[in-house]
């Protein structure tokens, strides 16, 4: 019997607002992904992301057959999205997409607010909400602002993915059922990151590697590490890399607490990050699915982190270490555990995660997945 015909590749656009994050980082390795299994890929992303994002397209833009279209977006819904939809249509005339799958809550109304502009066209709409939407602000008028547009726009979507089964979860309950054609996608490691991590000579303790912001906990760590020079009588060392809004704030508070053994480093690579500490700590109140720790399993450190988002389903084996979110003393304490593990007891516990991630969460699987995830969108719509 002959084997059944290839699949044709598909024209995909990918659109989103902000070049900064885990969603960036998801949408470059998807496209890439997507590219090099022979598809016509294409961006439409904005402005903003500065010099690391403009490099990063960049690298990426000779494999994009349907150009990298950057242009002007704001963060919130308002009259001037209508402009914005304008131009968006008429890169969608010009490549004549298979699918047009919008990223994060901007994207979202992007890909399905332009069929109501005159151009359904032949193409499908996907959706991914990522996190930012779901978890902003919960019971503000800016949260049922947002919330109100996404029931609005959910008919007009052939397909959603979510990126874990929190992101699904969430979703149902705020919005409403996304319908038959959804899919669990969880984000994925590249086969790079799972050689290991070496940590330096000079490696601390603890390294925490993400956005200094409220929602990723650092307070909560910092007290965490008070408690536990209080309880031991001598500071465990941590590094904190990279920088954001409450970088001041962060500041603060380690000089209001002392804590000589705390340092703060700039935004780098995500692996010579994870090469300064032991344990790579996420203290974060929310999340959605952090790359940085998908990394840093694949990498074979232990992880202390709290059991938000869609955490626990990255650490498999380990999720029973997961710590409550917002609580310095159980923090403290798994911390204190981790750091004085039995070193056998440690590795073991480390294979199982790495080996849970390399089978649930790698690229080719995330890629693969939201490709049948197009294929069973324009199989409905026939």
């Amino acid at each position: 019997m002959a084997p059944p015909p290839a699949a044709p590749p598909l024209r995909i656009v990918h659109v989103f607002r902000a070049p900064i994050g885990g969603l960036f980082r998801h949408v470059l390795d998807l496209a890439g992904e997507q590219a090099n299994a022979g598809h016509a890929v294409g961006i439409v992303c904005d402005l903003e992301g500065g010099t690391r994002a403009s490099d990063a397209l960049a690298r990426l833009a000779p494999v994009l057959q349907l150009g990298l279209h950057r242009i002007a977006m704001r963060r919130a819904p308002g009259p001037w999205d209508l402009p914005l939809l304008l131009s968006f249509r008429g890169i969608l005339r010009k490549h004549d997409p298979d699918v047009v799958h919008g990223h994060g809550a901007k994207g979202g109304l992007l890909a399905r607010a332009a069929p109501s502009l005159g151009l359904r066209g032949r193409y499908v709409t996907a959706y991914t909400p990522h996190g930012g939407s779901l978890n902003f602000g919960p019971e503000t008028p800016g949260h049922r602002l947002y919330m109100a547009v996404e029931r609005a726009l959910r008919r007009g979507t052939d397909g959603f993915t979510f990126e874990s089964q929190y992101a699904a979860d969430r979703y149902r309950a705020l919005v409403g059922d996304a319908g038959a054609l959804q899919r669990v996608v969880r984000n994925g490691a590249h086969a790079a990151a799972f050689q290991p991590v070496i940590a330096a000579p000079d490696a601390a303790d603890l390294v925490f590697l993400g956005e200094f912001r409220e929602a990723k906990g650092l307070g909560v760590l910092l007290d965490a590490l008070d408690i536990l020079r209080r309880r031991q009588g001598y500071e465990s060392s941590a590094i904190l890399i990279g920088g954001g809004p409450e970088q001041a704030v962060v500041e603060a508070k380690v000089a209001a607490l002392g804590l000589r053994s705390v340092t703060l480093r700039g935004a780098m690579a995500a692996r010579d990050a994870l090469a300064m500490g032991r344990v790579f700590v996420l203290p974060s109140l929310f999340e959605s699915l952090p790359y940085v720790l998908i990394e840093a399993a694949a990498g074979g450190l232990d992880i202390v982190a709290t059991r938000v988002g869609g955490i626990a389903e990255a650490m498999g084996p380990a999720s029973d270490r997961l710590v409550p979110p917002g609580d310095a003393a159980a923090l403290a304490a798994v911390i204190s555990a981790t750091l004085d593990d039995d070193p056998a007891r440690a590795a073991v516990r480390r294979a199982a995660v790495r080996d849970h991630v390399r089978r649930h969460l790698s690229v080719e699987t995330m890629a693969g997945g939201i490709e049948a995830a197009y294929r069973a969108a324009i199989a409905a719509r026939g």
